[in-house]
Formats: C-alpha cells, structure tokens, sequence
C-alpha cells in the first residue's frame, strides 16, 4: 500500500521527468502517456487508465491545470482542484506519474517525453489527438481505448446539475 508522501512524490515536473527518463532508462522500459482533465474520476478513467497501463512498463498522466480545465470546460469547473485530482491519480497503482501543465494540449509533454504509446479515449479521431504525428513519425503506437459506455465526465455533471 502507498502512503500518502508516496502518491505525492508521483506528481513531478517536466523536467524532473525529463531528467528520469533519460536514454539508459529508455532502452529498457516502454512509456505509456495519456492526458486529460479528470475533473472527476469515474469507473471510465479506472478502466482506460489500467488498459493503458497494460501497454507498457511505465505510464505517465498529463493533467490539466485549473486553469487549464476552466478554459476548456467553462466557469463552473474544474470540480476538484488539480491538487486534489492529482492526489487522487496518484493512489491508482497504475498511474506511475502525473505531471500538470498550463496549456491547452500537452504537445510540449509529448515532444519531451517522446512517449513509446500515446493513448486517447474512443471519442477522438485519430488525426484529433494532440501528438499522434509526433509520435507516429517515431515509431511509437497511437492506441485509442474504447470509451466505457455511459462514463464521461461531462454526461455525468450535465446529469447531475438541474
């Protein structure tokens, strides 16, 4: 079981990141990425984030910003703070980093870590998911995971608001 310090020592920066994850590191372990807001976690993040960690040895979560999820989403949200969604990722035995960004997409997240398998949910396009290019044109796989029927974050908080 982790403890608390454990889950908040998920939660770096790009740059520690970038220094983890160096070359020797890369040749033996593959690197998952995906990204998102999970403004609320629901059974629908639990169930792409293990299938995606299944892909390979090491998975590592971008997460929007307050700021971020604002802009993208309105006023009204994020519901939880950024603090608190990353505390909440980071308990998940399967989400081995967070790392928070202020941007609209985690472009900069990708061209840095340069990702071996960049996953969405099964409601992007291929050609829609920020990175796919930059990826691809490495050699790395862009899997989209099919969504969890009745599990979207804002379905859930457009049900739940009068």
């Amino acid at each position: 079981m982790l403890t608390y310090e454990q889950i908040i020592q998920k939660t770096i920066t790009l740059d520690e990141a970038a220094k983890l994850f160096g070359p020797a590191f890369r040749s033996e372990n593959k690197i998952v990425f995906t990204n998102g807001c999970f403004d609320i976690l629901h059974r629908g993040h639990i169930y792409l984030l293990s299938r995606a960690r299944e892909l390979g040895d090491l998975m590592v979560v971008g997460l929007n910003s307050d700021a971020s999820v604002t802009k993208l989403k309105g006023p009204d949200r994020p519901v939880n703070s950024q603090e608190s969604r990353a505390e909440v990722l980071g308990a998940l035995a399967f989400v081995d980093y967070i790392i928070v960004f202020e941007e609209d997409t985690p472009m900069d997240m990708i061209i840095t870590l340069e990702p071996d398998i960049l996953v969405k949910g099964g409601d992007y396009k291929m050609e829609d998911i920020v990175g796919h290019r930059e990826v691809s044109s490495r050699g790395g796989q862009v899997i989209s995971i099919p969504l969890l029927e009745g599990y979207s974050s804002s379905s859930i908080i457009d049900r739940n608001n009068p």
